[in-house]
């Protein structure tokens, strides 16, 4: 067996933990990967990229929850048959019939109802030159979002975002302090969910949901209902957590380059897109990327013995100084490499175009209609491991004349 090479060792459980920190810099400066209490932090871009792609890997957050102590329960028992986790024929099977409900045709109308929704929520506190970002834009926004997307009534937004955030907790590394409070979000949202394919059963619109209830009564026994409704719930938690904490991290992000803000706001049809995956590239939520060796494999010097955890650090590997110029900047003009913010090979996200649409129409509403921002000390913060995002994110700025 090949000799294993020293490398550094980041304690990624540890809540202090941050990938934006000198200590990960010096890490992937020493080597393309670090040593970690649940396997190995893949740092560098071009390793990420080639993993991300081998078919050795399989998809590897199913042990997240036993990782931290939790092996029954609601969440755990959703967890472990979500399509986030599944692998091979079952993954590939249920992601083929839903695929068609989030193609960019199925988006690109709704792209002035996103604007709308923008502009009157950022109307309720723009002439007061402050506001607290989180709970007044990145929460209605991303919650009245899905229940467009999914033909839910938008009166209903704030309980569906109680019950998403707490999910996303699951998604943290204190999962196992949270936990009773995560199953009994997943019980709710399990009968929230049954109660929208019968109402769309009785009553088809359309609308997303429809579609997936239309999916799953032509193609008799090729999607369950069990699997119908945990899908649904994947896509009310994801839909809503990603792109709430997303937005918080992207006006962050962009607090700090205030030429970028401007040059977005100057051209907004121009650089809206290229806003996105800057803001994806240099502060996501999903911070790695977990995946897990299927068999013995070598790469590189390193031998991956099987079941190995692999931690792909999608933030290290998108501001790799080898692989990018200015790598910690945004650059709205610049030609970057693709990053990994939606994952990469079979399990790339499924909502990535609704993502992209949502988060691009709200950036570019905002910048439009603000200048000189600013993001207050007191802001808070999740851990910054698993996915990540703003409790609460107080802003000022001038508002554009």
């Amino acid at each position: 067996m090949a000799e294993q090479p020293t490398t550094m060792y980041l304690d990624i459980s540890d809540e202090h933990f941050r990938m934006d920190s000198e200590e990960v810099r010096k890490a992937r400066a020493t080597h393309w990967y670090a040593r970690t209490d649940w396997g190995i932090a893949v740092l560098s871009y071009e390793d990420s990229s080639f993993l991300l792609k081998s078919p050795r890997l399989t998809q590897g957050s199913a042990k997240w929850p036993s990782q931290h102590g939790v092996f029954e329960g609601h969440f755990d028992r959703w967890w472990q048959k979500t399509l986030l986790v599944l692998e091979g024929i079952e993954h590939n099977r249920i992601r083929r019939l839903v695929n068609p409900a989030f193609s960019p045709r199925r988006i690109e109308p709704l792209h002035s109802r996103f604007r709308a929704l923008a502009d009157s929520l950022i109307d309720e506190w723009i002439d007061d030159g402050q506001t607290e970002f989180a709970s007044r834009f990145a929460a209605p926004y991303a919650t009245r979002i899905l229940c467009m997307l999914l033909g839910i009534d938008e009166h209903d937004w704030k309980k569906i975002h109680e019950l998403a955030s707490t999910i996303g907790l699951g998604l943290g590394i204190t999962i196992q302090e949270n936990i009773a409070q995560i199953d009994d979000a997943i019980v709710e949202l399990t009968e929230y969910a049954e109660f929208l394919v019968r109402s769309r059963r009785e009553s088809p619109q359309n609308d997303i949901l429809s579609t997936l209830v239309e999916t799953r009564d032509e193609d008799a026994g090729k999607l369950s209902d069990q699997e119908l409704i945990n899908l649904i719930i994947l896509l009310i938690f994801a839909g809503i957590d990603t792109t709430r904490n997303q937005l918080a991290l992207s006006v962050e992000a962009f607090s700090r380059q205030q030429d970028q803000w401007e040059k977005l706001a100057a051209d907004p049809d121009r650089y809206s897109a290229k806003a996105v995956e800057e803001a994806l590239r240099v502060n996501p939520i999903g911070r790695w990327i977990s995946r897990e060796a299927a068999e013995t494999f070598q790469h590189k010097e390193r031998t991956i013995e099987k079941g190995t955890t692999l931690h792909l650090f999608t933030l290290t590997s998108a501001t790799d100084p080898a692989e990018f110029d200015n790598p910690d900047r945004i650059d709205l003009d610049a030609d970057r490499s693709p990053h990994f913010a939606f994952g990469g090979g079979l399990h790339h996200c499924l909502g990535h175009f609704v993502a992209r649409a949502d988060i691009g129409v709200a950036l570019s509403a905002l910048a439009t209609r603000m200048t000189d921002l600013r993001v207050g000390a007191d802001a808070e913060w999740l851990p910054d491991s698993g996915n990540t995002g703003a409790n609460r994110l107080p802003i000022t700025f001038t508002p554009r004349s």
